[in-house]
């Protein structure tokens, strides 16, 4: 299986919501993020108290996935940066991506109530997985039924 536009990072790009997993004493964790893009670099933000944020921060690593269902992309590797989440660098943008115009007001909300303790962890991946089975259900002529 190969990935049909040859650019995973392309599809990255597109706001799509990830799987972050990651491993801590208290076992495996693995939950819905919102998350970022930056050349080789994938961000997200989480607080440092949250069960994400400690597992992230025990284990100095993390993995994404995000997928459509017969598209995915598949990301592990070493946080290389923890830093304050800042207003305007990080949260706007972020929310912005995924709710358009209105991200601010929701990134002013996320901030009200987590307040300080937000972070913002990122991750170099150093394993990559991807695929994309479209072009081979087209050429087989399947339609498959359509993802939720």
């Amino acid at each position: 299986m190969t990935y049909s536009d040859g650019d995973p990072n392309g599809f990255l790009d597109e706001p799509h919501v990830g799987v972050l997993h990651a491993v801590a004493r208290t076992g495996t964790l693995a939950v819905p993020v919102w998350y970022r893009r930056a050349a080789d670099d994938i961000s997200v933000i989480t607080s440092l108290g949250s069960r994400k944020g400690r597992a992230i921060s025990e284990s100095g690593r993390f993995g994404l996935v995000v997928s459509t269902g017969y598209r995915y992309v598949s990301l592990e590797g070493p946080v290389v940066e923890t830093r304050e989440c800042d207003f305007a660098r990080d949260l706007v943008p972020m929310a912005a991506r995924y709710l358009g115009g209105d991200g601010g007001r929701y990134a002013a909300l996320w901030r009200d109530a987590v307040g300080d303790d937000l972070r913002v962890f990122v991750m170099r991946p150093e394993h990559r997985y991807s695929a994309d089975v479209t072009g081979e259900f087209a050429a087989l002529g399947i339609r498959p039924l359509p993802l939720p």
